[in-house]
């Protein structure tokens, strides 16, 4: 049994809170893992992690060691274990491709992507070098092609996927296939935060629905301060974001709202929010004899860690798969960890079903390790 090598594409606010996460942990018990709906899968741990390669195009960050990077500028994640040790992990420069919104000139450093001049590396190269076994992708909203560039590089590579991105790969039939043909597990598409505004936005939709009160209409808004938001300016990267944001919820709801009566997706960029995202909730019913239901909802979080500890739990999800042989779109994995999933389900459902095959993979994992050790 060895760590899990993770390669990361985009070293950005996500980035920095999970690699902080994976040192904070290392050597605490369950009771010290907060933020964690698994402390422990299979055996793994969340210091289990390795990561083995970085990719990114920030001239702040390209060339320069892993663990400085994640705290360069634009950067802004809540810092929580600044003594991060040395990785050896250089951060090497990826293709720009759409990686890049147009607007970012228009802003400061401190806020902006800036574009290093530097020859991109070759993806497939690098993760066979660097034997990795599962990439994280963390790429920008809106960059299309760069997210399939480094699928196409995983397929070559014979890597596993976690694709956080509102870029659908798990949940397009033709990638699913080739992820599937090739022997390799995908978890995706677009992360869902451990408490963030889709995950209570589904659990409300859905409890209106359960107790017999019919929503009417619903808005989601969500403001926030750091790179994500800048990016998502660009009004025209943002159709998949808005797919993927509307389609989750709305499949908590026995019959689909009309298209009128719905708003979901980011609304604007405020700088001195930094990593804060505030996300508002309204919610207009009927119930019993027409009576109105309204409900309204502000819920703040700092936006980068609270998906780093669903990574960390997708992760060892993927090297479960791995070791089992289990290829193609882990369907209820991604249900349960993911906004766009190849399969919608109820949460219920889809942590039911992700506990049942941790269970399973993971007893069948701590066999087959113990049968190689001859136990």
């Amino acid at each position: 049994m060895r760590n899990i090598r993770v390669a990361i594409a985009g070293v950005g606010n996500c980035a920095n809170a999970l690699v902080q996460g994976i040192h904070a942990y290392r050597g605490a018990s369950d009771r010290e893992l907060a933020g964690l709906m698994h402390p422990d899968i299979g055996g793994y741990r969340p210091a289990d992690l390795d990561v083995v390669a970085a990719f990114d195009v920030d001239r702040r960050k390209v060339g320069r060691p892993l663990e400085e990077a994640i705290f360069a500028k634009p950067n802004c994640a809540r810092t929580f274990a600044a003594d991060i040790p040395e990785s050896g992990v250089e951060v090497r420069m990826g293709p720009i491709l759409d990686g890049i919104a147009r607007h970012m000139d228009e802003y400061p450093d401190d806020q902006a992507f800036r574009a290093a001049d530097a020859e991109p590396v070759d993806i497939t190269d690098i993760l066979r070098e660097s034997d990795a076994e599962v990439l994280l992708c963390y790429l920008p909203v809106g960059a299309e092609r760069a997210v399939r560039h480094y699928a196409e590089a995983c397929l070559k590579a014979g890597v596993a996927l976690v694709n956080c991105q509102p870029v659908f790969i798990a949940s397009d039939p033709f990638w699913a296939k080739r992820f599937a043909e090739a022997g390799l597990p995908i978890v995706g598409d677009d992360i869902k935060s451990q408490l963030g505004a889709t995950i209570v936005h589904r659990a409300l939709t859905r409890l209106f629905a359960d107790r017999g009160v019919r929503l009417d209409r619903t808005y989601q808004l969500n403001t926030g301060g750091n790179t994500d938001f800048l990016n998502m300016l660009e009004k025209e990267r943002l159709s998949s974001k808005r797919r993927s944001k509307t389609e989750s919820v709305q499949s908590q709801l026995d019959e689909p709202l009309p298209e009128k009566d719905i708003h979901v997706g980011p609304s604007d960029y405020v700088a001195w929010q930094g990593d804060n995202k505030v996300c508002f909730i309204r919610m207009e019913g009927r119930g019993f004899g027409d009576a109105p239901v309204d409900l309204e909802l502000r819920l703040s979080v700092q936006d980068s860690p609270n998906s780093a500890g669903v990574v960390i739990d997708a992760v060892r999800c993927v090297k479960l798969a791995l070791e089992q042989g289990v290829a193609g779109p882990l369907e209820a994995v991604s249900a349960y960890y993911m906004k766009h999933p190849p399969v919608q389900m109820r949460d219920s459902e889809a942590r039911e079903r992700t506990d049942v095959f941790i269970r399973e993979a993971s007893e069948a994992a701590i066999a087959r390790r113990r049968a190689l050790a001859g136990e």
